[in-house]
């Protein structure tokens, strides 16, 4: 007889079956991957626990809605998380909680990376929490592509922070995220890149410490790194750069110039976020600082994503950056002797010559 043996994806006691009834195996073998990054190792831990509770699940709580609620944050709650962390402890602690209160959700938060842009540079624990989110709070530069992977059935909540548009302030966002934890919500607050690199993060968690909601950072690709890999860029280079500082552009706009400028000189990497508005500023810092003004600059718009934009010159060339009013997405500016190891094939001068500008010019005056 004939007969096919499906993919299989253990989580014992749980298990999940692929079949192409032989139209595909390699597609199969596609799925079967898929799935498996899909579903967290710890899926198999937390269904060994359920039974342990399945008893006195039916025992304490009604059968109907009341239960299927139970189980729903059996599984996608503090005792899922709990069992992630290998907690064995606070997991029991978890489940005997909700045993107790089964109609009173416990709000919780994650603050996760969405990372530089391209869809598939998310993690996939970031991925796994979009799932279990009842609402989704994202910024302006998270693509809409990964606001979507969450649950058809979240609440999506735009809170802007744009440059030069906050649809709110940090204040209101906190005030927002307390509110939804205090209401029992799971929260997904997507932040572009990385939480903790110029997130804004560390006010977020104080308001959610101060009002006793549980919250978890799951960290993204920052943009810096993105921008290094669409540029083949080292951003450190064993005898050339053994440093590397993340900044902001507005650090370097000041009167008094920053502690790490003398590290610049001595051969530090420099990842300039939001540079664009203040390049030129930033380039008469760094050469005022003895930073030569031949060092090579590498700029990035929209990191990683299918339309992003390469640039490439030296620190005298970075002025011209502020003049570039075509750049409407986010700018990466990297600096420093290790970027001269970078791929420049793909990018275009930063600095206009001299015939572009002159014929640039002409077409101005028609």
């Amino acid at each position: 007889c004939d007969f096919y043996t499906p993919g299989l994806v253990s989580r014992a006691p749980l298990a999940v079956a692929i079949c192409t009834e032989g139209a595909g195996p390699v597609l199969g073998q596609i799925v079967r991957a898929r799935i498996d990054q899909m579903l967290a190792p710890s899926l198999g831990r937390l269904a060994r626990l359920a039974v342990e509770y399945r008893d006195a699940a039916e025992r304490s709580i009604p059968k109907g809605a009341l239960r299927r609620n139970f189980w729903r944050r059996f599984f996608s709650g503090s005792v899922a998380d709990a069992v992630a962390q290998n907690d064995v402890d606070a997991a029991h602690q978890a489940a005997e909680k909700l045993l107790l209160s089964p109609e009173s959700p416990e709000g919780y938060v994650w603050l996760v990376g969405a990372g530089p842009g391209a869809e598939d540079l998310l993690t996939l624990r970031a991925q796994r929490v979009l799932m279990q989110a009842d609402v989704i709070v994202y910024d302006a530069l998270v693509p809409q592509e990964i606001v979507n992977m969450g649950r058809r059935d979240a609440e999506r909540l735009s809170v802007g922070k744009r440059k030069g548009c906050h649809s709110k302030s940090q204040s209101d966002i906190n005030r927002l995220l307390v509110s939804l934890g205090l209401q029992g919500k799971r929260v997904v607050r997507l932040k572009s890149g990385d939480p903790l690199v110029y997130g804004r993060a560390a006010e977020e968690m104080a308001a959610l410490r101060e009002a006793g909601i549980g919250y978890e950072v799951v960290p993204g690709i920052t943009s810096a790194f993105a921008a290094a890999a669409d540029f083949e860029l080292p951003l450190t280079l064993r005898g050339v750069a053994s440093s590397l500082i993340f900044t902001t552009g507005h650090d370097l706009a000041g009167d008094i110039l920053p502690d790490w400028a003398r590290l610049a000189v001595s051969g530090a990497t420099i990842a300039v976020y939001m540079g664009r508005s203040v390049a030129a500023s930033v380039a008469k810092r760094l050469m005022s600082a003895g930073l030569s003004e031949e060092t090579t600059v590498a700029v990035i718009e929209n990191a990683s994503r299918s339309y992003r934009r390469l640039m490439h010159g030296t620190l005298k060339d970075l002025p011209d950056l502020e003049h570039r009013d075509e750049l409407t997405g986010p700018v990466m500016v990297i600096i420093g002797d290790a970027v001269a190891g970078a791929n420049f094939e793909r990018s275009e001068a930063l600095a206009k010559s001299p015939l572009n500008a002159h014929v640039g010019q002409e077409y101005a005056n028609g």
